[in-house]
């Protein structure tokens, strides 16, 4: 089985594939067609072997294969297409705290058209929804308890079968650390996917005390300000020029934005120790892949997303 996933996984995640992608989706499926019936054919049976090991995903790809049989595929949408036979763009983005994730994360979102999976709202969502898996993950948060990896891998898999994800999606706060990173991997390779993009911003650690203390959060969206380079528009300053707390509103809410707890030097220190010595070694896991880019966050906000979006291309 593990070699007929690998042999799905060369398929669908290679290079040339992956740039086609983006270049001519309606020529370069049919050429894909011609080309590669004979692999595509054994894919699709390797998918449904695996998807027969659990119900969830079963009942995915039997909606798959249902849509696939009914539909005439000169006909088809071209997001159909895409969503049937072509790898999602499926990204990670890294950072220390302060690096500007909660900024160009939600920039990556818009600019792509793809869901923004943050694992602390997907947690929640299960345990509201009262999914098998948010039960068990309720249960050990209960008694204090950490979520394992594979609690949190169930949730991501459970949640990237929904509708808004078949074209893709963006990981916040997942992966944390290497042993995250394989077991994601290995998570995707049943369904003959792989990340696609790792997009590192990278901020000298001396730069990010300054952008740690003077740092807003709205906490709904996970949306970040600065005081300096980014402040709400509502923002108004005291007679020492500090801003009025009751004034720190979010731009597209109007909510109350507040100054995470952690947002110390400190706990800054701690957390740097962490992603360093935990974080770090995903960089060095994906960079063989060829999927690894480093952006240079220690400018302007509009230059950092300048930089993004050029290596956010395939070339």
């Amino acid at each position: 089985r593990s070699s007929l996933i690998a042999l799905y996984q060369n398929i669908i995640c290679h290079p040339h594939l992956l740039t086609l992608r983006h270049q001519h989706k309606d020529k370069a499926l049919h050429q894909f067609h011609q080309r590669h019936q004979q692999d595509y054919t054994l894919a699709m049976a390797v998918q449904e072997n695996i998807s027969a090991e659990d119900s969830s995903r079963k009942q995915a790809a039997s909606d798959i294969n249902t849509k696939l049989a009914s539909m005439n595929i000169q006909e088809a949408s071209a997001d159909d297409k895409f969503a049937l036979y072509w790898p999602r763009m499926i990204m990670i983005l890294l950072g220390p705290p302060g690096a500007g994730k909660g900024t160009h994360g939600p920039q990556i979102q818009q600019f792509l058209g793809i869901q923004q999976l943050s694992t602390g709202d997907m947690l929640r969502a299960a345990v509201s929804a009262g999914t098998e898996i948010g039960k068990k993950a309720e249960e050990i948060m209960k008694v204090g308890g950490l979520v394992s990896d594979d609690l949190v891998v169930g949730i991501i898999r459970d949640r990237i079968q929904q509708d808004d994800c078949k074209t893709g999606f963006l990981l916040d706060g997942f992966p944390r650390t290497l042993a995250q990173a394989k077991a994601l991997d290995e998570m995707l390779a049943e369904e003959g996917s792989c990340v696609s993009k790792v997009i590192e911003l990278n901020v000298p650690d001396e730069v990010l005390e300054g952008r740690i203390m003077q740092r807003w959060i709205h906490k709904q969206s996970g949306r970040s300000y600065h005081i300096k380079t980014a402040a709400p528009k509502s923002m108004e300053l005291d007679d020492k020029g500090k801003p009025i707390p009751e004034s720190m509103k979010d731009d597209i809410t109007g909510e109350q934005l507040i100054q995470r707890k952690d947002d110390n030097v400190e706990a800054l220190t701690k957390r740097l120790q962490s992603y360093h010595g935990d974080t770090v070694p995903i960089l060095d896991h994906y960079r063989p892949k060829g999927v690894v880019r480093t952006v240079n966050a220690n400018q302007s906000i509009d230059g950092a997303w300048e930089e993004i979006r050029i290596k956010l291309r395939r070339r």
